[in-house]
């Protein structure tokens, strides 16, 4: 039986967290452009063979494929009526994958608009649109939320209210930050580790928009303007560029377990893989944690 998550977090070597799934899973069918999420009805047996994958690769917590499958985005792909089904779609395969021996995580990604004043979508709808989904989420039966690849501070409190209107689950939280040190909206390592600790979450941390070498010192920053910090990281497999027609990630597994061992000494408690990451990439991860 799994220890609780809080224990967890605290005792041992860092946890080992999942890689990519929808870069891996990517694909030019019109159910992926139209919904991603929609693989975990249309493609299922791929998106639970990945999720094994990572277990395999030594992945203690696994992420519902559901990063999209809030109200706002749903809704502009004329799925708004399908929220409950697809994210309790998704929960059920990570689950089958976890079998008991993995934490799983409710994905929650970014709704794709502004929030006023700065675009049209209010913070009341936000907040409703995270609601509705982690309601499905904690239905499924996840052990945690993730907010995940966000930019703004406000949205981050919309989602975690909605989260709280509906479940008293652990949540984590990691932001999104680009060469300059910024989210796209601004927000820098130490204002976001200062922020997200006001909102008593279980972690906080970085994820995508980075490789593991840039993601370092944004997370040194975090932890000095929050000495307290649970810290989880998230690098993508660096930038991809173009070959062939496809996107190409030039960061190996050799410098993913780099980055782990790195990030063991640094106290990051919670470790895995973005965008460009692979099983081979997880258990790298695994592997230089094991040996530590």
């Amino acid at each position: 039986m799994l220890e609780s998550l809080p224990s967890r977090l605290q005792n041992g070597r860092p946890l080992v967290c999942h890689g990519a799934l929808g870069t891996v899973l990517q694909s030019d069918d019109e159910e992926f452009n139209r919904a991603p999420e929609l693989l975990n009805l249309s493609r299922a047996e791929s998106v639970l063979a990945l999720q094994r994958e990572y277990v395999a690769a030594g992945a203690e917590l696994l992420g519902s494929f559901t990063f999209g499958a809030n109200a706002v985005k749903l809704a502009r792909a004329g799925l708004a009526d399908r929220i409950r089904e697809l994210n309790l779609a998704a929960v059920r395969l990570a689950r089958q994958a976890a079998d008991r021996t993995a934490y799983v995580a409710g994905t929650i990604g970014p709704t794709g608009e502004l929030l006023a004043p700065y675009g049209e979508l209010s913070a009341g709808r936000a907040t409703a649109a995270y609601a509705a989904q982690a309601a499905a989420l904690a239905e499924g039966g996840v052990d945690l939320f993730w907010i995940k690849t966000m930019s703004d501070l406000a949205e981050v409190k919309a989602a975690v209210a909605g989260i709280r209107s509906v479940s008293d689950l652990p949540i984590f939280c990691s932001l999104s930050f680009g060469m300059g040190g910024r989210t796209m909206m601004g927000v820098g390592p130490s204002q976001a580790a200062r922020d997200l600790a006001e909102l008593a979450l279980a972690g906080i941390g970085a994820n995508c928009g980075l490789g593991p070498g840039e993601m370092l010192p944004m997370l040194a920053e975090m932890l000095e303007a929050c000495p307290e910090a649970v810290l989880v990281a998230q690098p993508n497999a660096g930038l991809p560029e173009l070959a062939g027609g496809e996107a190409v990630y030039d960061v190996g597994p050799e410098e993913f377990a780099d980055f782990a061992r790195r990030c063991s000494a640094l106290g990051v408690r919670a470790i895995g893989g973005c965008c460009g990451s692979t099983p081979a990439h997880i258990a790298a991860v695994a592997a230089a944690l094991a040996s530590l």
